[in-house]
Parts: structure tokens; C-alpha cells; sequence
């Protein structure tokens, strides 16, 4: 069930006002109360008073709006057409939107008809004309949709006078048909009523108010059910629940198929950077697909891997010269240890073969990255699968013991750097990273620093290790890489490891380790402009205020009394809740009452996670600590 419409067209002047009418009419006629809108309009009000739309601007001058605008000294925010249109839905069954123009007609610099259309979320219909050139004007249409991923629900070829059918008339539909792949609608006749194939499209096919807003997509719990397994879920619990199934994103939010927008509390898993359907980087991918999707790094180079790669090392610590790709956080940890390995081998200490890890420590759920981890919860069951490594609290004293007795033996420490995330944001204490680092050098140890979760921005700086200038030997790198858009993770490493691997052919020191992905180069397209866009967006800057903004009012959560401990770094906090048993579901229970205001949050146990987007807004900030304060309240205290 479609709530809005937007009509737009092949070009000026081929009767998009006319068959925006025909719909509005006919979906009166069926009851729907129906609200047009032309949010703007250019060269006089015939059109608005055609439909009797509202409009938000008008401009006397018959040009594009931002020509039009300008002429008049005056300026177009589109903030104030988007704030319009959401309460003409609130208030209506239907709104039909008229564009002005075709899709590439400019709103504003580098604003087009076709972005206020994505910021809209709106599904659109063509209007074409059906004379000469209509196939070759609809189809450029149609890809413009395409590439910016509109939703087009068809065609609708109108006949602005009466005319006599030609070969042209009766041959386009269908050709543009076969190449778009699009549904022609059908035509609106001069004079005719509207055809019933379009109002369908129009309504989904429901056919009076009372069949309006029902949940799209209900057999899609029922599919999931029956043929997916989800990560670290009880399956059981699953199918007794009505689960959340996303269809849509925008911004900072996730569109279930029920039609409720929800605020992604989570970065849709800690990845998410500059919100979804980010415009810059939905075209970078579109490039990219117009060249070549994935070509092999096995023997082969390619254009995008190359620059990211050079983009990465000129970000990353001093020293980490040279990028090994893979494809999530866990196998870019595998590659880190192995590299770490083999190192020391090629090397002559043949004796160093173990890691030192800490404590609650997470990097990855792959055999290695598993056994280098501390989360008994997750890992206990696989103990006999994996290689020993030295566990060492978070404690700089204990981890001297450690090396000044197995020195000889220690391949590398691995950390997570300031936060481990999967504990539960736990904070290491100020000093304590600045003092690995100095302990793995005195000791002849490699270090390797865990950056899948702290990394891009997280921790408030674009690597966690900038906190106390630390530079380790190693460095793995993954979830925000691409804002949230593709897999892709890449572990670095200083040019003297990378050195040790480089040799005859025949002594084979070659690091034999890939994957079929490695450096696929739309992820690699995706994340060059992902890491442009902080740069140009400002947005660790744009972030300091946000993330003062946060400690300061997580503050007032320690008025619960079971908030037993509130952690913050940056972006990434914590709230944990005491006096519950691993069983109460404590942290799932809040988080489920959260959903009911529209807020997508994923606990850690009792340890309720905050990782919004770093793009999110300071209203949108607030209202996701005004829903997780209420939701706590709600299941704590009542």
C-alpha cells in the first residue's frame, strides 16, 4: 500500500498535471482522503490550481527552480518541503506529489528532482508522451530512477489533445517495456477516464480506506522462519516472535515492512557512518558497477583497491605502510595472527608462536580470531578447536609479568585499543594502550591492534590508537570502512613485516592466504567515498559536539538504582544494568520495549549498547536517549 505517489515525467510539458488529477479524482471518488502537493512551481499557478495542490514555493519566472529562485534572490530549503510533506501524510489517506519537470531538473547545487524524491522515500509514476522519441526519452528516465534507486510503480503515456494513432503510438509501449523491464500502466486519453491498471498500481491493488496501512509483506516472517538461520540468536525464541523484517532505510532510520519507520540505535551493527542511502556513496557504487563489480587481487591489480589502499595508509598511524584485504573483522584478525606467525619464522625466532590476549577480549568468531578471544559465552564450546593463547587481565603489571618470562616464545599482543566493545564497552584506563606499545617493543613483541570496532570515528578520533599516539606493528580494520554499505575489512602492517615476506620465488616466503573477494572493487569504490565524505563533511569535527552532548546526558540515567555502571568513549557507550540473572533477558526486554516508540537498540547482556550512526542529528540523539531512558524505566521499575 502505497501512502504517496510522485508523478514525474519524461520532460516539460506532457501532462503530468493532467493524470495527477485523473488519480487524485478516482481515488476520491473510492473515499481516500487525498492531499496534492506541488511543492514547487515556476511560471504561475495553473498547475496548482488544476489540482488545488499546496505548494511550499512559487516562482514567477518559467525556469528550473534554483534559475528561478535566483532570479528572485531568494533560497529553497528543502528541509521545509520534506517537513510539509510529513504532515500532509499524517493527515491524509494519499498524498500525490507533482514534480516540476523531469528527474534531473535542479532544486538546488547538486539537488535534483530526483534526490527530493529518494528524501521523500516515495514511489514514483512516469508520465510520458506518445509520439516520436518517447523510447528514447523514457528509457534515460528510467535508468536516472534506477541508478538513484527510486521505486518506479510504471508508466502512463498521456494524450495531452486528441491525435491519431501512428505506428509510433502503437509500437513504444511495448518496446520500452522490453528493454526497461518497467510496467507500461496504460494511457490517459484526452478527455478519457483514468484506466483501471493504473489506479491498481496507485493503490496496490486495495480498494476503500478501510484495507489502507496494512502491513506490506506479511508472508516475509513466515519465509524468514522457515529458511534462515540468524547469528547469534536462539532460534526458538525466533519463531515464537513476530520478528522485525527492515525493507527500506533513510537517514538514520530503518523501514520495517509493517511501514513503521525505526531510529537505527546500532549503526545497523556498528557500521554505519553518514546514515543509509547516502547519496554520494549509492552514486560511487553505480560508477563502479558501470566499469566492473569484482575482479581478482590473485595475480591481478585493480583501479579502486589501489587508491583506497593508498587513502588507508595515508590515515592510518605512522608506519603502517602496506594493506592486505579481506572481507570482515574476523578474517582480517585470521590474516594478522598469520602474518604475525609467519614473521617470525621467516625471521629465524622460531620459538615465537604464541599471542597474549586480554581478558574479555573479542576479535572475531573465526577459529583463530576465537581463539585469541575471551568471551567464554560465545567461545567455550569450540575450546578444543582452538590454539592456546596467554590471557592477561587489563592490567599493565601483570602483562610485564607475562612478557618478561615468555618474551622468547611471544609472537604478538593483540588488543582492542581503549574499548572492548563486545564486553560491553569497557573502558582500559587512560595510559594503559601508550604502555603495550612500549612493553611489546622492549620485549621484541609484535603488537597488533584491533580496529574493526573503533576505528573510522567511533572513539571520537578516526583510529582509537590517536588517543595516546600509539603506531602498532599491525592494525585490522573493517565495519565502517564502507560506511555500512559492503563487506570489507583490511589489515595493515609496517613495511619491515612486509619485507620479511618479500623473496625468491623458490624459498617460498610468499604469504599464502586470499580470498575470492579480496579487494572487490565495489566495496573498495564504495569505501574511497565513504573516506572522502569525512573529510568533506567535516565529520569528526561535526561529531566532538555530539559526542559532549552524549556524556552529558547519559549522566542522568545514573539516577536508576540498578544502572549499576555507565561507559562512554566517544560514540560508543554502555549502560549496565544490575541485579539480574543472565536468564531475566534483562537487556532484551528493554531493548524490545524500545521498538515500541521506534528505537532499534542491541543489548550486550545486561550492558544496553549506544552506537548511533556518526551522522545522526542532536534531536535524533536525544530521542534515542529519551526512548532507551524511558524503555529502562519502563521494564525496571514497573
Amino acid at each position: 500500500m502505497h501512502k504517496s505517489i510522485f508523478i514525474t515525467a519524461t520532460d516539460t510539458g506532457v501532462g503530468k498535471t493532467y493524470v495527477a488529477k485523473c488519480i487524485i479524482d478516482a481515488l476520491r471518488q473510492r473515499g481516500y482522503k487525498v492531499a496534492a502537493f506541488k511543492p514547487i512551481i515556476t511560471g504561475g499557478t495553473g498547475d496548482v490550481d488544476l489540482l488545488g495542490a499546496e505548494n511550499v514555493y512559487a516562482f514567477k519566472a518559467p525556469l528550473a527552480p534554483n534559475v528561478a529562485a535566483r532570479l528572485e534572490h531568494k533560497n529553497i530549503f528543502v528541509e521545509k518541503i520534506l517537513s510539509r510533506y510529513k504532515k500532509l501524510c499524517q493527515e491524509n489517506d494519499f498524498v500525490i506529489v507533482e514534480g516540476i519537470g523531469g528527474l534531473l531538473v535542479p532544486i538546488k547545487k547538486n539537488y535534483f528532482v530526483a534526490d527530493l524524491i529518494k528524501d521523500m522515500a516515495v514511489p514514483v509514476i512516469i508520465v510520458a508522451r506518445p509520439g516520436l522519441g518517447t523510447i528514447n526519452h523514457t528509457l534515460l528516465t528510467i535508468k536516472v530512477a534506477q541508478n538513484y534507486g527510486i521505486n518506479i510503480l510504471g508508466i502512463v503515456f498521456n494524450e495531452s489533445q486528441k491525435i491519431k494513432a501512428g505506428i509510433c503510438e502503437r509500437t513504444s509501449p511495448k518496446e520500452i517495456e522490453c528493454e526497461s523491464g518497467v510496467r507500461v500502466l496504460g494511457h490517459v486519453k484526452y478527455g478519457g477516464i483514468l484506466p483501471k491498471t493504473i489506479l491498481e498500481a496507485t493503490t496496490g491493488g486495495q480498494h476503500s480506506p478501510a484495507s489502507a496501512g496494512r502491513a506490506g509483506h506479511p508472508e516475509m516472517a513466515s519465509i524468514d522462519k522457515h529458511f534462515i538461520w540468524h547469528p547469534f540468536t536462539q532460534m526458538q525464541d525466533w519463531q515464537k516472535e513476530e520478528p522485525l523484517i527492515i525493507d527500506e532505510a533513510k537517514g538514520c532510520y530503518l523501514k520495517a515492512t509493517d511501514g513503521k519507520w525505526y531510529l537505527d540505535g546500532v549503526s545497523s551493527l556498528w557500521v554505519n557512518v553518514h546514515g543509509h542511502r547516502k547519496k554520494e556513496l549509492d552514486e560511487a557504487l553505480i560508477r563502479q558497477i558501470n566499469k566492473v563489480s569484482h575482479s581478482t587481487l590473485l595475480g591481478l591489480g585493480n583501479t579502486s583497491s589501489i587508491e583506497l589502499a593508498k587513502m588507508l595508509v595515508e590515515i592510518a598511524p605512522k608506519g603502517l605502510n602496506k594493506v592486505f584485504y579481506s572481507d570482515s573483522g574476523s578474517t582480517a584478525v585470521e590474516i594478522a595472527l598469520k602474518i604475525a606467525f609467519q614473521y617470525w619464522q621467516q625471521e629465524g625466532f622460531t620459538r615465537k608462536t604464541k599471542f597474549i590476549s586480554f581478558t574479555n577480549a573479542y576479535h572475531g568468531d573465526t577459529i583463530g580470531s576465537v581463539s585469541v578471544g575471551g568471551m567464554n559465552l560465545f567461545h567455550k564450546k569450540y575450546k578444543p578447536l582452538l590454539f592456546k593463547a596467554i590471557k592477561s587481565p587489563v592490567n599493565i603489571k601483570e602483562l610485564e609479568k607475562i612478557l618478561k618470562k615468555q618474551h622468547e616464545k611471544i609472537a604478538a599482543v593483540i588488543i582492542e585499543p581503549i574499548v572492548q566493545g563486545a564486553a560491553g564497552m569497557l573502558i582500559q584506563p587512560s595510559g594503559f594502550l601508550k604502555k603495550v606499545r612500549e612493553l611489546c617493543t622492549k620485549y621484541n613483541c609484535l603488537m597488533i591492534a584491533d580496529e574493526v570496532a573503533t576505528g573510522f570515528g567511533r572513539t571520537g578520533k578516526m583510529f582509537a590508537c590517536e588517543h595516546e599516539n600509539v603506531s602498532p606493528d599491525i592494525m585490522t580494520v573493517a565495519k565502517s570502512i564502507t560506511g555500512g554499505y559492503l563487506p570489507l575489512a583490511a589489515t595493515l602492517t609496517t613495511d619491515k613485516i612486509y619485507n620479511a615476506f618479500c623473496d625468491d620465488y623458490a624459498k617460498q616466503k610468499t604469504f599464502f592466504h586470499g580470498h575470492t573477494y579480496t579487494g572487490n572493487p565495489l566495496a573498495c569504490a564504495v569505501a574511497i567515498e565513504n573516506l572522502k565524505l569525512y573529510k568533506k563533511e567535516k565529520v569528526l569535527e561535526r561529531l566532538q559536539p555530539k559526542i559532549k552532548f552524549l556524556k552529558k546526558d547519559l549522566e542522568r540515567f545514573r539516577q536508576f538504582d540498578h544502572v549499576v555502571d555507565i561507559r562512554q568513549k566517544g560514540f560508543m557507550a554502555g549502560i549496565e544494568i544490575g541485579s539480574y540473572g543472565w536468564k531475566e533477558k534483562i537487556g532484551v526486554k528493554v531493548a524490545m520495549k524500545a521498538r515500541e516508540r521506534g528505537v532499534i537498540i542491541r543489548p550486550l547482556g545486561n550492558v544496553i549498547v549506544l552506537m548511533p550512526p556518526l551522522a545522526i542529528s542532536n534531536k535524533e540523539l536525544r530521542h534515542l536517549l529519551d526512548v532507551v531512558y524511558w524503555a529502562i524505566r519502563e521494564i525496571v521499575y514497573k
